[in-house]
């Protein structure tokens, strides 16, 4: 009778589907990842239109970066009283009203602080999103469902870089902005009106209460280690492959590309995860990440070892987000916000970090001191989730 009724309910986890608001929340990662993506591509057309030099446009980016932190740190806590679905909304209506206001800019300055509203709404939609990912996932497909929501970051990075620097050139870099801006809006009004289960509201935790639970602070260590490891190393890519290899700057295009592709296809292998278990996968799968790195080393003199090395870096690096986010939504459901908004402003804090340490590395020697960095900070990143509570 026992046997009977396992088989009964592993093949109801089996026929569990994932629910459709998976994917309008997979959506919402990717508009917000376009926005965080574009203004690079899209830079030198922005400087000329308001009289500026490009690294005055990027600081638009970094003032994104710095405001999604801060949010993220200090208004995710909202989340566990107000919903993560009502929060969610009300951030996507605040991003759309950032974006508008980028797309109107008449000075450097106005888009600067645009952006700044952008990094707010983002801050409070990311551990949004990552929330309602947990909550909405059936049993026994948390890894799935997860995994699904992330291949939005791909979408932005595959489709969304792309298609921004080509609205630019066809229609102004304006353009751009406004379309991102229409397409939040109607995520938002989906959100708002799609059904989907959500979790009970709760009470707002500090984020020094939500530090508090165990097993957070290793996670957060980690998480830092893996987002400095990972920003630090592509920042600089494209500049090894004009400066070291003599390739055109279009090459880095095909980079992006690579590593999306391995992204979102480690997305069809997410169930393995449900399979062995989050918990003692991510070790394992950090250790994965930081022998990419070491691979990258060896292959930083050939364009294509580089793409080949950067499709499994994009497969290492969506097994590693995923792990680790189920490990961090999992520690305590009633502060699940105010944790996953640590997780948001502990990253933006290390792109912002590891952006800076590793440029001034590069500035002194070759490329192929970084990623072995980045392989030394992902051993960290291991040892740190070994250590972290079960």
């Amino acid at each position: 009778m026992t046997n009977i009724n396992q088989s009964i309910s592993s093949g109801s986890v089996d026929r569990a589907r994932i629910p459709p608001f998976a994917y309008l929340l997979t959506i919402c990662i990717g508009v917000i990842g376009s926005n965080s993506l574009a203004l690079g591509p899209i830079a030198p057309e922005v400087a000329r239109s308001l009289g500026a030099n490009v690294p005055a446009v990027m600081t638009a980016s970094a003032v994104f970066g710095l405001g999604t932190a801060v949010s993220a740190v200090f208004l995710g806590r909202f989340i566990d009283r107000h919903g993560p679905r009502r929060m969610l909304a009300a951030a996507l209506l605040l991003l759309a009203a950032g974006l508008g206001g980028s797309a109107l800019a008449p000075s450097l300055a106005f888009l600067v602080a645009a952006q700044l509203v952008v990094g707010l709404a983002a801050g409070i939609a990311l551990p949004s999103i990552y929330t309602l990912a947990s909550v909405i996932a059936p049993t026994g497909r948390e890894s799935e469902t997860i995994g699904l929501v992330l291949t939005g970051w791909t979408l932005s990075m595959v489709a969304g870089v792309p298609l921004s620097a080509a609205i630019a050139d066809f229609a102004g870099w304006r353009t751009v902005y406004v379309i991102v801006a229409a397409a939040t809006l109607i995520a938002c009004t989906a959100v708002k009106f799609a059904p989907a289960q959500e979790g009970a509201t709760g009470t707002a935790t500090s984020p020094l209460a939500a530090l508090s639970v165990p097993g957070v602070a290793p996670l957060l260590i980690a998480c830092a280690a893996f987002m400095a490891a990972f920003y630090g190393v592509y920042a600089y890519i494209g500049e090894h492959l004009h400066a070291a290899l003599g390739l055109p700057v279009t090459a880095n295009g095909l980079i992006a590309v690579s590593y999306g592709f391995g992204f979102g296809a480690a997305a069809f292998l997410d169930r393995l995860i449900d399979r062995f278990g989050a918990a003692r996968l991510l070790p394992l799968i950090f250790l994965a990440v930081a022998g990419v790195y070491v691979a990258m080393a060896v292959a930083s003199g050939s364009y294509a070892a580089m793409l080949a090395v950067v499709f499994l870096w994009g497969l290492a690096n969506h097994f590693g987000l995923n792990v680790l986010i189920m490990r961090l939504t999992g520690l305590d459901p009633a502060k699940r916000g105010a944790i996953m908004g640590l997780n948001s402003g502990v990253t933006y804090i290390a792109l912002f970090v590891g952006t800076i340490g590793f440029g001034a590395a590069y500035a002194r020697a070759a490329f192929f001191v970084l990623p072995l960095a980045a392989a030394g900070l992902m051993l960290l990143a291991a040892f740190a989730v070994a250590t972290a509570r079960r």
